[in-house]
């Protein structure tokens, strides 16, 4: 078994090598296409990043008259975050479609994602990154990076499933919970006098389990998809951060097409984006439902209690204040 997705993997990326080889775009004087450009994520089918992906791919198609071909590899198939990043950046897969989050590594500004408690909804943290301005400078920080932004959507709010009924600030105390490995993310749970347990994902569910853990935070589609609500009695909509998806594609690739070439894939990004916004709002409401049926209870905190977040998190905003650029700061904040 083994053996055989190892030379799958090998066979898609001898079809990458070909496409770098044969150059970014069409071939030449053929005027035809002559492999489909990869786009690759670390997500698995049923999610919004797999809707995403797959709606860009075909208005590229549609808006080409089928000229232009994108074919997406889903679930890690060509690598992980990490690995598509940087294979992104050196121009061996030309598109990616991913969560912001590790990509903090590569272009520490996108920490300005990481601010806790900025939105009350997700169609304000929308209207932020829809902003010209503010969409600009976070463009300019893609650029330099490597990449080109094409757009970016979402699968809604990051909230919190446990085992212990969350009313009050002082109920965080003492919660054992599993969080991705960035530091933000970390000091923010402490902040609110949680205990982060850094853990790869996929030994979430058999810590939730075994009770190593007392709960975990993600996006609602992520808790469903991976039946975590199965060991939880409780989904708290803490709403911390926003779960925001970029659709990249690299800069030098991007930079080599067509002035048509360029202008339909902008379209198509920006249909996709739109697209996978409205999924991402259905889907949330039908995986809220599922939780419900299950017979986990969803709770909602209180603005008093909201409000008590922010003011023990403000040492978070003073940190990545001080290492990101002040205009993206201050832009994503709407301060003058």
């Amino acid at each position: 078994m083994i053996k055989t997705h190892l030379f799958s993997v090998g066979m898609i990326l001898v079809a990458i090598s070909a496409f770098a080889l044969t150059g970014c775009k069409s071939a030449g004087e053929e005027g035809a296409q002559r492999y489909a450009w990869p786009l690759a994520t670390a997500s698995p089918e049923d999610t919004v990043t797999q809707i995403y992906s797959e709606k860009f791919a075909e208005e590229v198609f549609r808006l080409s008259n089928g000229e232009m071909k994108i074919q997406v590899y889903a679930n890690s198939t060509l690598g992980g975050d990490r690995d598509l990043l940087e294979t992104c950046a050196d121009g061996d897969i030309p598109f990616v479609v991913q969560n912001t989050a590790p990509q903090v590594t590569f272009m520490p500004d996108l920490a300005i994602f990481d601010l806790p408690c900025v939105f009350d909804t997700i169609d304000d943290c929308r209207e932020t990154i829809d902003n010209p301005e503010f969409y600009s400078l976070i463009s300019d920080i893609y650029t330099e990076g490597g990449y080109h932004l094409l757009g970016m959507a979402d699968q809604g709010f990051r909230v919190m499933s446990t085992n212990k009924a969350i009313s009050d600030f002082s109920d965080f105390k003492g919660q054992k919970i599993r969080t991705m490995e960035n530091s933000y993310h970390l000091a923010f749970w402490k902040s609110i006098n949680a205990s982060p347990a850094p853990m790869s994902f996929s030994e979430v569910y058999i810590g939730l389990q075994q009770h190593t853990i007392d709960a975990q935070e993600n996006p609602y589609e992520v808790i469903v998809s991976n039946k975590l609500y199965e060991q939880q009695d409780y989904v708290v909509e803490t709403n911390h951060l926003p779960h925001l998806i970029s659709l990249m594609v690299n800069d030098e690739f991007f930079r080599n097409l067509s002035k048509e070439e360029q202008e339909i894939i902008t379209e198509a990004a920006k249909t996709a984006t739109i697209y996978a916004r409205q999924q991402s709002d259905e889907r949330i409401a039908d995986r809220m439902a599922t939780i419900e049926e299950s017979g986990t209870k969803i709770l909602t905190l209180s603005d008093e209690v909201r409000n008590e977040i922010r003011q023990s998190s403000r040492g978070i905003y003073d940190s990545i204040k001080e290492n990101i650029s002040e205009d993206i700061y201050n832009t994503y904040l709407k301060k003058e």
